[in-house]
């Protein structure tokens, strides 16, 4: 995907959001499910630097496969989307597959995040997942004008970009 249409997103609280954004770059991130220990232990990254993310012009805007409910009870400070059709994963050209949870970088993903959950620091997941466990990660960097500047679409459930590689693709942006 080169080029992104215009359209307006509903996050989970109701805010209307625009994307492309007219004004910043946009991050678009797509995670798993609500309560995904991996997505968890990712996103907590994403919240400890929001501050540097949004200095650099960055909107961020992350999709779940899950229902809107199990997401409203989380406290981020920024859009969720909750696409429990893959309506957008789809769009994007993001996959599932057997392969998200095989790979040995995932294991400790795992782990650490199933640690914090179980000591109370993240929600645990639902029981069932109607849009199943194996969905891969995708992030992709979008400019004012719908072009996507920067994609990558995650081998295994903890392959996604860091923070520092999200700010290193804005500035080449910015740059550029």
């Amino acid at each position: 995907m080169r080029e992104v249409s215009p359209r307006e997103l509903v996050a989970v609280t109701g805010e209307r959001v625009p994307v492309p954004d007219p004004a910043r770059l946009v991050h678009l991130q797509f995670r798993r499910f609500a309560g995904c220990p991996i997505c968890n232990l990712h996103l907590r990254s994403i919240v400890q630097r929001h501050d540097e993310i949004s200095a650099a012009g960055i909107r961020e805007v992350v999709f779940f496969h899950s229902p809107a409910d199990e997401l409203r009870e989380y406290d981020l400070p920024f859009a969720v989307v909750a696409d429990p059709g893959k309506r957008y994963y789809r769009e994007f050209g993001v996959e599932s597959g057997g392969r998200a949870l095989l790979h040995p970088r995932t294991w400790g993903a795992i782990l650490r995040g199933s640690a914090l959950t179980l000591v109370g620091r993240f929600r645990a997941p639902a029981a069932r997942q109607e849009g199943g466990r194996l969905g891969l990660p995708a992030d992709f960097l979008i400019d004012p004008s719908g072009r996507v500047l920067a994609s990558k679409h995650g081998e295994h459930a903890y392959d996604q970009w860091s923070v520092d590689e999200l700010l290193a693709h804005a500035r080449t942006a910015v740059a550029g």
